[in-house]
């Protein structure tokens, strides 16, 4: 029988699905199939698909009907919430007996899970780190693969959000091979490591020393050790070691990035590509960035932004936004 899939390419079809998944968009009565390098999703509402993907297309095409497959949910009275991160599975509870039942729920599934993390802080401290209460499984390192790349990482050590997939692909995509890229709060790699693979001289700052290992261990995973340079420090003690050297900046710290704006000044060439991410109101939700920006580059830059981009709602009433701003000396 032939049904709307999304068609996309093998290695960045992981990124594909979650976004689907994240947003019930996924027709989980029906295979996922694969020919030619392609993965084909088979969705429920092909126009709403279309409207949450950055890479592939809707297509009719005939897959299988899928064998009922044990969820969490079917084994319990409710249907539970989770994010999957690798083989893990993390979860957000504050119900003890209710956060040991899905994670037993969760290993009796058909779902390929090992480890079952429960959120047992908010995100904290410089690092941006939380507590986590470890349910199943060992420890809470994982293993996460998207777009092409690996990224081993420590949840308990470093700060990393598999939700962000679609738009550090959005990023990366604008990278070319004779750039120079620095990522002012690199963590594990997420911005550096496509960026290297895409054949970019790239260097990775973060003030978390397990982030900056992880970034390391990532950059030789995926085979681009040569072209990344990893450094534990404040990004503000560093940017004059690499003065006028930028032909694109990463400042994903939403809520402070605007601190370190005099410093991306110092890090630009004469010709750079900063993506700056901010939270704001949604009442004017680009705004207070773009004027921080320019308070800090102009009148030494001339300042165009060329994409006010949303990214994700954040908060009621709130949005995490990416401004794309072109700098020129």
């Amino acid at each position: 029988m032939e049904v709307p899939c999304v068609r996309v390419a093998r290695e960045e079809g992981e990124a594909v699905r979650s976004a689907l998944a994240d947003a019930d968009l996924i027709d989980d009565d029906y295979e996922i199939a694969v020919e030619d390098g392609r993965l084909y999703i088979p969705v429920a509402d092909p126009d709403a698909a279309a409207g949450v993907l950055e890479d592939g297309e809707v297509v009719s095409r005939s897959v299988a009907e899928r064998d009922q497959q044990t969820t969490p949910a079917d084994l319990l009275a409710f249907d539970p919430t989770y994010e999957r991160l690798g083989r893990a599975a993390l979860i957000d509870e504050d119900d003890p007996e209710r956060a040991r039942a899905i994670a037993d729920a969760v290993l009796e599934s058909d779902l390929p899970v090992e480890t079952v993390l429960n959120k047992a802080s908010k995100v904290k401290g410089e690092t941006r780190v939380r507590d986590w209460e470890l349910l199943a499984g060992e420890n809470t390192e994982v293993v996460h693969r998207e777009y092409g790349c690996e990224f081993l990482l420590d949840l308990a050590q470093v700060y990393f959000s598999p939700r962000l997939a679609t738009e550090r692909h959005r990023v990366a995509k604008q990278v070319s091979s004779d750039e120079r890229a620095f990522d002012m709060f690199a963590g594990v790699g997420p911005f550096v490591i496509p960026f290297a693979k895409r054949g970019a001289t790239c260097v990775g700052v973060d003030l978390n020393p397990d982030a900056i290992e992880y970034l390391r261990e990532n950059a030789a995973r995926n085979g681009v050790e040569e072209r990344v340079t990893a450094i534990n420090e404040d990004v503000r003690e560093v940017a004059t070691e690499y003065a006028d050297w930028a032909d694109r900046l990463v400042m994903n710290l939403p809520h402070s990035a605007d601190a370190f704006l005099e410093a991306a000044v110092t890090l630009a060439g004469d010709d750079c590509t900063l993506h700056y991410y901010d939270i704001q109101h949604e009442d004017d939700p680009f705004g207070p960035g773009e004027q921080a920006i320019r308070a800090a580059a102009e009148p030494e830059y001339e300042v165009t932004v060329e994409t006010r981009h949303t990214v994700r709602s954040y908060a009621p009433h709130e949005l995490n936004v990416c401004l794309d701003v072109r700098l020129e000396r």
